[in-house]
């Protein structure tokens, strides 16, 4: 080594007059202070800056933590790393330890999202499939704990390297944050803060543990899988069309319109609207009968191929009655077990008791009186 290599060397070693860390990134966590063999001389100046936390570690254990200021680094200013080194009566020698600056600044618009759909049980649509995105913003609390925790020997920590475990906390949480809630799906969009908030709740343990803490944690979109999404569209476009009837003649009267522009093509036009309008026409009445069936009280219309009988009362024939007409002339004596009967498919008339169908009937009416 020539003489001026050694002179470098001895600089280095011996003479560490100012310890400090101007930050010229925005991602940079944690950054170790660079000197030769961890040597810093006596009585060298400690300039910790708004927004940073010094940390000494000695032989991988953590001695001293500086809040922003500017420290002579003496016995009296090093308490515990004073204690772990044995200095009673001072130190005038260079000394070993690792200084660790932390970044305690807030870190904003940090992102966050599901990478596959989370499922979930929601009380109108049942089991369903639910993507999420947003962002959060986080910043350290207690240095000596992410220096331990997380940072370890690394030189330099960026913000990278923890943004990847707090989202795992906060997807793995989304689903709790979600059922703890107990918002319904198609509510979910007026109630982002809201939930947001249940969502930091659960994750402020979890992240403690690093020594940060989550400050902001926000919900910009929360949505459907596409084939939901689609349904739901048809189902807009249904309750805006209101009226089907009245749509479909608004449509009739647009299309005779455009076809009174094209007169080689009326005709065909004037055919499909007619067929469009019929069957607009024939669904609409579908729907108001499933409509009427479907209110309370509505009586159901009658079974198809229900037995209907001719009944011969007073010499006369009465009728089609269907069962439960024929009970309830059972009930009040013009039916009895003697009075013929016919139904399509019968010969001929015949006593209503010898008839199988019509047996039920008469179980709860007694047979007459035998004469005296």
């Amino acid at each position: 080594m020539d003489i001026f290599g050694k002179v470098k060397e001895k600089l280095l070693n011996e003479i560490v007059d100012i310890i400090e860390w101007l930050d010229d990134s925005r991602d940079t966590l944690v950054y170790r202070f660079q000197r030769y063999q961890n040597e810093i001389k006596y009585g060298a100046k400690l300039i910790v800056r708004e927004g940073q936390v010094a940390v000494f570690v000695n032989e991988g254990q953590i001695a001293d933590v500086y809040k922003p200021g500017t420290y002579t680094l003496e016995t009296q200013n090093m308490p515990i790393l004073a204690t772990l080194k044995g200095w009673k009566y001072g130190f005038n020698s260079p000394f070993k330890a690792e200084v660790y600056f932390v970044n305690t600044r807030q870190f904003t618009d940090l992102k966050w999202g599901t990478m596959n759909p989370v499922m979930l049980r929601d009380a109108e649509f049942g089991p369903v499939r639910l993507r999420a995105f947003g962002t959060y913003a986080m910043r350290v609390v207690e240095a000596g704990t992410l220096v331990k925790e997380i940072a370890g020997t690394n030189g330099r920590l960026t913000i990278e390297g923890l943004t990847d475990q707090i989202r795992n906390f906060i997807v793995s949480r989304f689903a709790e944050g979600l059922g703890e809630a107990k918002i319904p799906a198609l509510d979910l969009a007026a109630n982002y803060s809201e939930l947001g908030g249940v969502l930091a709740g659960h994750m402020k343990p979890a992240v403690a543990q690093y020594g940060i803490e989550l400050t902001a944690l926000l919900i910009e979109n929360i949505s459907l899988p596409p084939e939901v999404e689609q349904a739901l569209d048809q189902r807009t476009k249904m309750g805006v069309i209101g009226d089907l009837n009245r749509y479909t003649q608004f449509q009739t009267a647009e299309a005779l319109r455009d076809a009174a522009k094209n007169p080689s093509g009326t005709a065909g036009v004037g055919m499909g609207a007619g067929m469009g309008f019929a069957m607009a026409q024939q669904m609409a009445q579908t729907l108001g009968q499933a409509n009427a069936a479907a209110q309370p009280g509505a009586a159901p219309p009658p079974l198809p191929n229900a037995a209907a009988f001719f009944v011969a009362i007073n010499g006369a024939q009465s009728g089609p009655f269907d069962m439960a007409s024929l009970t309830a002339k059972a009930g009040s004596g013009e039916l009895t077990r003697e009075s013929l009967v016919w139904k399509q498919g019968m010969a001929s008339w015949a006593a209503a008791g010898s008839i199988a169908e019509l047996t039920p009937i008469f179980a709860s009416v007694p047979p007459p009186l035998p004469p005296r």
